[in-house]
């Protein structure tokens, strides 16, 4: 006997027919329960399926009913970049909206703190935020993550945030590399930088010295000698393979107590001396760069000058 096909529009009960097709037909005894089983199976497969999902849909909130978080990562905005946010704010408004979560009458800033300095030196009243419900794990985690996706975090600020975030949570690197989409790695080197004296941590976030320049020192352990290389660093305006050289000396016990210098610098300083020796006074070779300098020869007489004069051969 053939097999009645359902037609389309007939319902549950058509489609449930179909798997006719497929299945062998059951024994006159089983007819009923045969026929209940794919409906239940059904509601149950639309049950795992279908799931309550919560929209955040934007709100507009006063500015003074919002606060900054006070364990944001970021701890100093570059004034500039401020301002380029608050006039493309005065043209287009705020395009992206606030994460913000409820704490009692005030809304704390989960991600968008920029945002929110910007619009109130554009003279904004309220600005559109989305209100979400997060613990305070969450709350770090998302202000971790958006802060460090902007790119323009600190290496110092962001090395604290990592730390924060380690010890707060009892995370592992792996863990936290996991969760900001770094390696294991990257966070191991972001979160040595603390190891620095707080001096020389400051130049770090301050941009006066790079990264790579901070990963070299981090090879000294005397905070003093540490400060003082960092100090040489900047004032000479070093590269990151000049301050290699820097701490290879540094590093060697027979060098410490003499003065550290470049294998070129070397060279300029024996000049000098040289210099000094043949002309019985004080003579300093001041260097622009590596092609430009002057020679400064001291005098305290007549008498002296017209001494060197000779020696250069300018008399007569």
């Amino acid at each position: 006997m053939a097999i009645k096909r359902g037609g389309l529009g007939k319902g549950l009960d058509s489609l449930i027919s179909m798997a006719d097709d497929f299945e062998p037909a059951p024994k006159k005894e089983d007819k009923k329960s045969a026929s209940e089983k794919p409906k239940e199976v059904i509601k149950e497969v639309v049950k795992e399926v279908v799931k309550e999902v919560k929209v955040h849909e934007p709100l507009m909130v006063k500015l003074r009913e919002i606060e900054p978080n006070r364990d944001q990562p970021r701890k100093e905005f570059d004034e500039e970049s401020l301002e380029e946010l608050k006039n493309s704010i005065c043209q287009y408004g705020v395009l992206q909206p606030l994460v913000v979560v409820k704490k009692g009458k005030y809304y704390e800033i989960v991600a968008g703190e920029r945002r929110w300095r910007a619009a109130k030196l554009a003279g904004l009243k309220e600005v559109p935020v989305i209100v979400k419900e997060l613990n305070e794990r969450e709350i770090s985690e998302v202000s971790l993550i958006e802060n460090i996706q902007r790119k323009n975090l600190n290496p110092i600020d962001e090395a604290m945030a990592f730390r924060q975030l380690m010890d707060s949570y009892n995370l592992k690197q792996e863990d936290v590399a996991e969760k900001v989409g770094k390696s294991r790695t990257y966070i191991t080197n972001s979160t040595r930088l603390l190891k620095l004296p707080e001096k020389v941590r400051n130049l770090v976030a301050q941009g006066e010295l790079s990264t790579g320049h901070a990963k070299v020192l981090l090879a000294v352990d005397d905070p003093a000698v540490l400060e003082n290389l960092a100090q040489q660093i900047q004032d000479r305006n070093l590269s990151v393979r000049d301050t290699e050289k820097l701490v290879k000396i540094a590093l060697n016990p027979r060098q410490m107590k003499l003065p550290i210098k470049l294998d070129y610098e070397e060279h300029f300083a024996l000049l000098q001396d040289k210099l000094t020796n043949r002309m019985g006074t004080k003579v300093e070779i001041k260097r622009k760069n590596n092609k430009a300098g002057k020679i400064e020869i001291a005098y305290f007489s007549n008498e002296e000058l017209e001494r060197i004069l000779d020696i250069i051969g300018l008399t007569e």
